[in-house]
């Protein structure tokens, strides 16, 4: 078998890839010379992050949709020129996070943290997989969290979700797998993103990870390019239903 991360002539729709940990998947598969799907809510931020991939001479494809919503998703699906064409890949990247106390925690928000973290890659996933059932193959990765397995105070919709992607990735899976489709976890640890930049920039948080991670350190984000990549390609042909931590260890000792 060629094992090699070649993806020319695949197409990878990534949700939430304007920025984080979303970009940095979109610029490896594209890299590894796949066609990327730029997806974000707002048109003006999809357009610069694909203006901004092909300059660096990436084949860029973009469509505006909001994950949490079935309708946006639905048209998107219908509508979008860039999704009409087979998509080969896909990865459920899209998510929020709010802190607070659980016995505080507003009732709507906790909702929309687990819509926009879990609910809304159902929605993807199923647009997506229609396609994929039809060619009998495909690939869907959903980036999950070490807080799918782990819980830490005042992220509790977070970790629900989190966890509930773990399971949904699974059932996913299971599912799916009589079509061809291959469907995995890629769970990072504590890395270095936006969505942590307050956490990275406190001390007492920073020196707590350093203390618990085998490693020793923050995650960078090119660190989560390999073990994307190995999901997405063949590689990985008799991978699915694996939730893969990359954590420096963390899961192994908490």
């Amino acid at each position: 078998m060629d094992v090699t991360f070649d993806f020319r002539g695949k197409t990878a729709l990534i949700t939430g890839s304007t920025a984080g940990i979303g970009l940095e998947l979109a610029r490896a598969l594209g890299g590894a010379r796949a066609r990327v799907i730029v997806n974000g809510r707002t048109s003006e931020r999809v357009h610069a992050t694909r203006v901004e991939l092909e300059a660096d001479g990436i084949a860029a494809g973009s469509a505006v949709f909001d994950v949490s919503s079935t309708q946006s998703v639905a048209s998107a699906f219908a509508e979008c020129a860039d999704l009409q064409d087979p998509i080969d890949i896909l990865i459920n990247n899209a998510g929020i996070q709010r802190r607070g106390p659980l016995e505080s925690f507003d009732p709507e928000t906790f909702e929309t943290v687990i819509d926009t973290n879990l609910t809304s890659a159902f929605r993807v996933a199923q647009k997506a997989a229609t396609g994929m059932i039809a060619r009998r193959r495909g690939s869907i990765v959903n980036i999950c969290s070490v807080q799918s397995i782990l819980a830490r105070p005042s992220i509790a919709a977070y970790t629900a979700a989190k966890g509930g992607l773990a399971m949904l990735t699974k059932a996913m899976a299971t599912e799916w797998g009589k079509y061809g489709i291959r469907v995995n976890g890629l769970a990072p640890g504590y890395f270095d993103t936006e969505l942590n930049r307050a956490l990275v920039a406190n001390a007492e948080f920073s020196a707590w990870i350093e203390a618990h991670t085998p490693l020793g350190r923050w995650g960078e984000r090119d660190e989560l390019r390999g073990p994307a990549l190995f999901l997405c390609s063949d590689a990985a042909s008799f991978v699915s239903g694996h939730i893969l931590y990359v954590d420096g260890g963390i899961t192994s000792c908490l």
